[in-house]
């Protein structure tokens, strides 16, 4: 590729907005036919893989020619109205990077079509950077896309961290949110709950470290997980009550690399609990390294709840006494 053609390309990258129909995967549909946020935050994500395809600047080409690894490290993402399986949806990636601005950002609207009219369905800010391949030898420089090439991260310890305890390895499970040192340190003193567990790599991408959607699928298994150990599980709530929990937003920010069969501690922080019909969360991940917390993502989800009417339709419910004792770390009830 020529010096020339590469900067046109990345001109249009900077410059063009762009439009792509989308699907959601079946697998994000796990109560009747509704979508899950992760998987409104895929649709995203494939929108953006688009867009730099449209460009002529494709994640693979980037990687193969110049070992440039095309990390999304920040997703924040509004649900306006649910996604159904089978929905066929319309996204629109515009540009926002500023002239200032040392990593490419995107925002992007999905939207789909309800009763003849055409709806916003969800709206996200996105930003990218481009992290030099450090596995494999060093690549061809580009000149052109330095100013958006990822440099080493500094790791930014949180503070010490007691002897971790060897509790993941495979006779001991995937994982523990109990007896762990470097857990305990973390949530002492908060209304959180805490989760060791060994990063696979299907997390992972360009060989070594975790990418978007393995924290995506992280937030969500933490999720299920507090619920759970707050005595108002998924299966719990629809059981009894008929009632999921919905998403009107989620973010995540990746700072810091977490590498393949690392060991990360995901914490859930119960922020807010708003008028008894959302509450929002925080997660934060950590890795321990020569003794030191290094604190390698964060971001937040809020949740509601709904209760399932028939297999088309629900409809927003506020919280009782059970889940409001339950987000506040008191014993459940009823």
């Amino acid at each position: 590729m020529s010096t020339q053609t590469l900067a046109v390309r990345l001109k249009r990258l900077l410059g063009d907005e762009t439009t792509v129909a989308l699907r959601p995967r079946y697998e994000g549909s796990n109560i009747c036919t509704w979508i899950g946020f992760k998987h409104v935050n895929y649709l995203v994500e494939e929108a953006v893989l688009d867009h730099f395809r449209t460009a002529e600047l494709p994640a693979r080409e980037l990687f193969e020619e110049y070992g440039l690894g095309l990390d999304l490290v920040e997703l924040d993402t509004r649900i306006a109205h649910a996604l159904h399986m089978d929905d066929l949806v319309e996204a629109t990636v515009a540009p926002a990077t500023k002239d200032d601005d040392d990593a490419l950002r995107f925002r992007v609207t999905l939207t789909v079509v309800r009763d003849g009219e055409r709806l916003r369905a969800a709206t996200s800010k996105v930003r990218v950077l481009l992290v030099p391949d450090e596995y494999l030898d060093a690549a061809a420089p580009a000149a052109e896309l330095a100013r958006f090439t990822a440099r080493a991260p500094e790791p930014e310890p949180a503070g010490p961290a007691p002897a971790p305890a060897a509790n993941t390895s495979l006779a001991e499970g995937r994982g523990t949110s109990a007896g762990d040192p470097v857990l305990e340190q973390l949530t002492a003193g908060e209304n959180a709950f805490g989760w060791k567990w060994r990063i696979p790599y299907p997390y992972c991408h360009f060989t070594e470290r975790i990418q978007m959607s393995g924290y995506l699928r992280q937030m969500e298994e933490v999720v299920d997980l507090f619920l759970a150990d707050r005595g108002i599980s998924i299966k719990q709530l629809l059981d009894d009550r008929r009632w999921i929990p919905v998403v009107p937003r989620s973010s995540v920010r990746i700072l810091d690399h977490a590498l393949m069969e690392e060991d990360l501690y995901t914490v859930y922080t119960v922020e807010e609990v708003y008028k008894e019909h959302t509450y929002t969360s925080r997660m934060d991940c950590y890795v321990v390294r020569d003794g030191q917390l290094v604190k390698t993502a964060t971001g937040h989800i809020t949740h509601g709840y709904a209760v399932i009417e028939n297999r088309r339709d629900w409809s927003l419910v506020g919280f009782d006494e059970r889940v409001l004792n339950a987000f506040h770390g008191r014993p459940a009830v009823g």
